[in-house]
C-alpha cells in the first residue's frame, strides 16, 4: 500500500526565543516491509539538517539553529510518500523452539534482546502477573495465539483516552486508571511480556484508518504508539493493544526502541525570559494513493 503523508507541527511562543539542536524522528525508516520513496523536511525558523541514525538504527535528523536566530514560532513539516509491505501480518514462521509459550531465546537472542526483556524500574511485575492471571487464568498454549489473547486482554480491559500533557504513564498507573492513551496501552503490554520473559520495544509512528463503508466521512489521522514482540524465526511483530490487533500495512513506524520516552518525535529545548509559554498545533494527513 502507498501512502502520501503531510505532518506539520507548529510551536508559538508567547515571546521571540532561540533554539537548541533539535533530534527529529520523522522520517520512517526502510526495512523488508517498508519502503520510503519520498521524504522532505522543512524547518521554519532555517536550521542545518543532518542526517544520522541512532544506536538502534532508526532514521535520525538533527535540526541545528544559529546561535543569533530567534523566533516567536518554531515549525517541522515533512511530507513523504511510504511503501508498506505487511498486509499479513501472519506472513511468517517461527522457530519449532518457539511454537509454544512459554519458550527459550537462544543464548544470542538474549544477548541482542537485553534491553527489551528488563522490566522498567517502576513495573510492579507482581501485580501484571496477577492482573494477567485473573484474565487468561487457562492462557493458549501455542505462541501466537497466546500473544493474540494477550494482546487482546489488554484491548478490552482498558479505556481509551486521548491525554494531550506530555509523559506516559507507568503500567501500574496505567492498571489503577483502567486506561489511557496508545502510549500508555503500549507501555502496559510491553512490561507484561517482559513480566513473562518476552522479548518486548516501544514503537512510534503512523496508523492509516480509512472511513468504514457507508459511513461517509474518513477517520482524524495521528501519530500512534504500538508494541512489537520478538520471535525467534519470525522477527519483531507489532501489536496494536488499543485496537486489539496485529499490524499491518495500515502502521508506519517512524522509531523503536526499549525506552518509550527516547523516541519522542521531536525532541529538544529553546532559550527565552522567564515566563514564556509555548502552544503545540499539528496538522497530519494521510492519503491512500
Amino acid at each position: 500500500m502507498f501512502l502520501r503523508i503531510a505532518h506539520l507541527s507548529q510551536y508559538a511562543y508567547s515571546q521571540p526565543v532561540s533554539f537548541a539542536p533539535h533530534a527529529l524522528y520523522l522520517r520512517p525508516r526502510e526495512t523488508s516491509r517498508q519502503r520510503l520513496h519520498n521524504f522532505t523536511l522543512e524547518i521554519s525558523p532555517s536550521a542545518r539538517c543532518v542526517a544520522t541514525t541512532d544506536p538502534l538504527d532508526n532514521a535520525l535528523d538533527w535540526a541545528y539553529f544559529a546561535p543569533e536566530a530567534s523566533a516567536a514560532k518554531l515549525e517541522f513539516r515533512t511530507e513523504l510518500m511510504v511503501e508498506t509491505l505487511d498486509s499479513n501480518p501472519f506472513d511468517f514462521f517461527l522457530k519449532p523452539s518457539a511454537f509454544n509459550f512459554p519458550f527459550p531465546y537462544s543464548e544470542g537472542e538474549r544477548a541482542a534482546l537485553a534491553p527489551c526483556l528488563a522490566p522498567r524500574p517502576d513495573t510492579p511485575t507482581a501485580e501484571l502477573r496477577h492482573w494477567l492471571g485473573a484474565r487468561l487464568p487457562q492462557p493458549p498454549g501455542e505462541t501466537v495465539a497466546f500473544l493474540t489473547a494477550l494482546n487482546t486482554a489488554v484491548h478490552q480491559s482498558l479505556s481509551y483516552s486521548r491525554r494531550e500533557e506530555e509523559g506516559i504513564q507507568a503500567a501500574g498507573q496505567t492498571l489503577a486508571r483502567g486506561g489511557g492513551s496508545c502510549r500508555d496501552y503500549a507501555v502496559l503490554l510491553i512490561e507484561l511480556c517482559r513480566s513473562l520473559g518476552l522479548a518486548a520495544r516501544f514503537v512510534s509512528g503512523y496508523l492509516y484508518e480509512p472511513s468504514a463503508p457507508g459511513s461517509g466521512q474518513a477517520m482524524a489521522p495521528t501519530l500512534h504508539a504500538w508494541t512489537e514482540v520478538f520471535l525467534p524465526g519470525g522477527g519483531w511483530r507489532g501489536l496494536d493493544s488499543t485496537r486489539g490487533i496485529f499490524c499491518d500495512d495500515a502502521f508506519v513506524p517512524l522509531a523503536h526502541a526499549a525506552i518509550a520516552e527516547s523516541i519522542n518525535p521531536i525532541q529538544g529545548a529553546f532559550v527565552g525570559p522567564a515566563g514564556v509559554t509555548s502552544k503545540l498545533t499539528t496538522r497530519l494527513s494521510i492519503a491512500r494513493l
